[in-house]
């Protein structure tokens, strides 16, 4: 199927969302809802969001504010302590494309519960999910609650990320289009 084709066949689509696998360059696939196709320069971009749920992880630091780690290994025993953490909330960690995310019926938290952080880091709003210990750092899976997009490109039938240089490339040009299909 030819990315066109994919993009009519998408847009016949009206009571569902169309999901799209993205494959990132370390060959790890996340499963996300297909917002938009942005066509430029004769290529097809995806504006995609993630099926599950994308959390951060933060070290949390006493007297200051919680430090995002923004480069993890799959197999680093702070991972394997927060699958454990989330299992006994039926829920799932999945070392995914793009960020972590975790699979499970998220409980609504009460108003008053709501432990709301503005954090300096890219001025999001977190909410933290779970927190928990490993030797002496305290770690917390953080919601952002902003929207968490990915871009991606679309080739044969297929959805990779884009990433680095050709990332800082595009986005400019991918925000263009839509602030024109806004008016």
């Amino acid at each position: 199927m030819t990315s066109n084709e994919m993009s009519d066949s998408i847009n016949q689509q009206s009571n569902e969302v169309p999901t799209l696998l993205i494959r990132d360059s370390q060959n790890r696939d996340l499963l996300c809802f297909l917002e938009q196709v942005v066509p430029i320069q004769g290529t097809e971009y995806a504006l995609l969001t993630p099926v599950d749920t994308p959390v951060c992880l933060f070290r949390l630091v006493e007297d200051g504010d919680p430090e995002l780690i923004k480069s993890i290994e799959n197999k680093d025993p702070v991972l394997e302590v927060a699958d454990v953490v989330l299992q006994e909330h039926d829920l799932r960690l999945i070392r995914s494309a793009v960020t972590l995310t975790v699979s499970g019926e998220l409980e609504e938290p009460e108003p008053d519960e709501l432990e709301d952080k503005d954090f300096d880091d890219e001025s999001e709003t977190y909410e933290l999910l779970v927190s928990f210990k490993l030797k002496d750092d305290e770690y917390g899976l953080y919601i952002p609650l902003d929207p968490f997009f990915v871009v991606g490109k679309l080739e044969d039938g297929q959805a990779t990320v884009l990433e680095g240089e050709e990332f800082d490339t595009i986005q400019p040009l991918i925000e263009a289009e839509l602030d024109e299909r806004d008016y």
